[in-house]
């Protein structure tokens, strides 16, 4: 017997399962998805992260400077290819409000740069000018982390963060297009061009910037699926193997724009 709760939090779809022994800590875990929400959104003009995008600098809190040093630290292993700095790139390409409140078409933006400068120093953020950060998906599996965090001394629990995967004990995931992997003590995300997608100018776009191009990535995958450690290192490996990164024995699960699936890393 299992446990379950449902709601909308971070503009996706949140869902947990867990041991009847966590029931008690369920509501938590949603007041803790509503405060990352909170302090994490680039939508909400209040929250730590639009001052600090409008401000330049802010001494921000403990899980602003902890998510935006993870996204550093993610730029720097992956060679740039996660970038939290491709704020005004996504907005450019037309994704300047909420997934929900966006319209089907408009005008084409012009490309904006990413890679830019930003500075931590204690829990002060400094960004260049001109350089502003987006956090979503980062942020999304840091809240993933979260809530297993707070679900974990109460036995198996699952915690789905819009696909964004956070487990402990054993669940059996059925990856979107690819196989049923045994989920043990792990996360898992996807990267993909499948979901979140609009027009501009006439001209198909989504969510996934190259940080190369600052455009909306051209590239022949349609979807990565990563199983890591956690929730934050599956959201940057899948977004570094979705942009054609070469990541060794990492599990991963391909999907080409022909249907065909390719089983990577350890899964291979």
């Amino acid at each position: 017997m299992i446990v379950r709760d449902h709601f909308r939090a971070m503009g996706t779809e949140i869902e947990v399962l867990a041991a009847p022994a966590a029931a008690g800590a369920l509501p938590a875990v949603r007041r803790e998805f509503e405060r990352l929400e909170a302090l994490l959104s680039r939508f909400r003009p209040e929250s730590e992260l639009s001052r600090l995008n409008r401000d330049g600098q802010i001494e921000a809190g403990h899980d602003l400077a902890a998510v935006v040093t993870l996204a550093l630290e993610a730029r720097e292993r992956t060679g740039g290819l996660f970038d939290p700095t491709v704020h005004d790139a996504v907005v450019a390409a037309g994704y300047d409000r909420t997934f929900d409140d966006l319209p089907a078409d408009g005008p084409a933006g012009a490309t904006a740069r990413c890679g830019g400068a930003v500075e931590i120093v204690g829990r002060r953020i400094r960004l260049a000018p001109g350089v502003r950060i987006d956090l979503g998906g980062i942020g999304k599996g840091y809240a993933a982390d979260r809530a297993r965090d707070l679900l974990a001394g109460h036995g198996a629990c699952l915690v789905n963060a819009g696909g964004d995967l956070a487990a402990t004990g054993s669940w059996p995931v059925g990856v979107d297009g690819g196989p049923t992997l045994e989920l043990t003590d792990a996360a898992l995300a996807t990267s993909g061009r499948d979901r979140r997608r609009w027009q501009r100018g006439g001209e198909e776009r989504h969510h996934l910037i190259d940080p190369r191009t600052g455009r909306p990535a051209a590239v022949e995958l349609v979807r990565a699926t990563v199983v890591a450690p956690t929730a934050v290192e599956a959201e940057v490996l899948a977004t570094a193997a979705f942009l054609g990164a070469e990541l060794g024995d990492v599990p991963r699960v391909l999907v080409h724009a022909d249907g065909s699936i390719v089983l990577a890393g350890s899964l291979a």
